[in-house]
C-alpha cells in the first residue's frame, strides 16, 4: 500500500482508508458485520484472499480487533473506538454521492442474493413478530430466483433453498423493484399500490411487513434527491 508520508492529516487517512475495498469493508462492520463470510457476502467481487488481508490491515492500523467467535469456532472482527468512529465518515462518503452522482448511481444493478443479504441485516428486531415468520421474495426479473427470510425472535435467516417451514407472507416483484424500495427511490406502500410488489398473506402480516426493514442507511436522502431530480 502506498505511503504518502506524515504530512497531512488527510493523506495519513488515506493511508488507513482509502484502498479500493477497504471502505466497504469498513461499511459492513460499522452495520454490524462481525463475521468473514458475512462480510465478503455483503461485497460480491471481492476475493477471499484480499478480505484477508485487508482485515490485516485495518488491525495494525486500530481500526478493527479480531475476537475469538463465541462459538468456539473462527474469529469476529469488532471496531475499536477509532474505527467507531469512521461511521460518519462512511454516511458522508454515501450521502456526497447521491448529491453528486446520482445520475451515476445503478440501483437495478444489484444481484439478488446481495440485495436480500442487505435487506436481512437492516431489519428492526423490536418489530418483528414474537413467533417464528417466513417471508418469500419471489424475484421475477433479470433472473427469476426465489429466496426466503426466516424471522425468528430476533434473528434473521437468509435461505436459497427451501427453509423448511410453511411461508407466512410471498412479495413479488422484480428484482429492480425491490432495490428502489430497499435503497429510498419508492416506499414499499408505493410500489405495492402501484403494482410493482405483488404480497401474498394474511392482512396483518402483509401490512406489517414493510415495517420489519430499516431500508438502505440513505433511504430518506435518496428519496430527497430522486424528488429534487423529478422536479428538474
Amino acid at each position: 500500500m502506498p505511503d504518502y508520508g506524515d504530512y497531512c492529516p488527510v493523506q495519513m487517512a488515506s493511508e488507513v482508508i482509502a484502498d479500493r475495498w477497504t471502505p466497504l469493508i469498513i461499511r459492513e462492520l460499522v452495520l454490524g458485520n462481525t463475521r468473514f463470510n458475512d462480510i465478503a457476502r455483503a461485497m460480491p467481487g471481492i476475493s477471499r484472499s484480499l478480505l484477508v488481508q485487508r482485515l490485516r490491515h485495518l488491525e495494525k492500523k486500530g481500526v478493527l480487533e479480531t475476537w475469538p467467535a463465541p462459538s468456539g469456532r473462527g474469529n469476529e472482527y469488532h471496531l475499536t473506538p477509532a474505527g467507531k468512529d469512521l461511521s460518519r465518515v462512511i454516511d458522508s462518503l454515501g450521502r456526497w454521492a447521491i448529491e453528486w452522482l446520482f445520475d451515476d448511481l445503478r440501483p437495478h444493478d444489484v444481484p439478488p442474493t446481495t440485495l436480500m443479504w442487505w435487506m436481512h441485516r437492516r431489519v428492526d428486531a423490536d418489530a418483528l413478530p414474537p413467533v417464528r415468520t417466513v417471508v418469500e421474495f419471489r424475484h421475477t426479473e433479470p433472473t427469476a430466483q426465489t429466496i426466503w427470510l426466516v424471522l425468528d425472535r430476533g434473528e434473521v435467516s437468509v435461505c436459497h433453498q427451501h427453509p423448511g417451514f410453511e411461508v407466512d407472507v410471498v412479495a413479488t416483484a422484480t428484482t429492480a423493484d425491490f432495490a428502489d424500495v430497499f435503497q429510498g427511490y419508492r416506499t414499499w406502500r408505493e410500489a405495492v399500490a402501484e403494482g410493482r410488489i405483488e404480497v401474498a398473506g394474511p392482512p396483518r402480516l402483509a401490512s406489517a411487513l414493510p415495517r420489519w426493514f430499516l431500508w438502505s442507511p440513505w433511504a430518506e436522502v435518496t428519496r430527497e434527491r430522486a424528488d429534487r431530480a423529478g422536479r428538474t
